[in-house]
């Protein structure tokens, strides 16, 4: 049988014929549809507890450095690199960006404002600083 242009439209509309087999437009595109409908529902429900875990991790930033810094102001009384008086200087500053963070979140409701929490973050960059200043100092005891 010979295809006109008018018989392969009329194909075209049915679905098409590939390899002897027949794809239903309808059908696919119903499927298609099922496809993309299941997939965003899917990326939907997924979206919630991908934000929820970076919450915690906003807390546990500033939790973390604090305890780094602990560490690194232990491991320079331990090594000789600070001394009783840079110790006491380093402590006093955590201790006051500490303060200022519980004050902070008690006005909040307990979370801190992000203008807060790039202050603290420069506070902290700040003390770090200071710290690696005063372990290279060459000042021992």
């Amino acid at each position: 049988m010979k295809e006109t242009p008018l018989s392969r439209n009329s194909a075209a509309q049915r679905g098409f014929i590939a390899l002897g087999a027949v794809w239903d437009a309808p059908k696919e595109k119903e499927t298609v549809k099922k496809l993309l409908f299941s997939t965003l529902i899917s990326a939907a429900m997924l979206l919630p507890a991908t934000y929820a875990q970076d919450v915690p991790a906003q807390k546990k930033s500033i939790h973390q450095r604090k305890e780094n810094q602990q560490d690194r102001i232990a491991n320079g009384v331990k090594s000789g690199q600070l001394t009783a008086h840079e110790t006491a200087q380093v402590e006093h500053k955590e201790a006051k960006v500490n303060r200022e963070v519980r004050k902070d979140r008690v006005a909040n409701g307990g979370k801190l404002t992000a203008r807060e929490k790039r202050q603290v973050n420069r506070q902290q960059n700040r003390i770090s600083k200071d710290i690696y200043k005063q372990k290279h100092d060459g000042q021992t005891q």
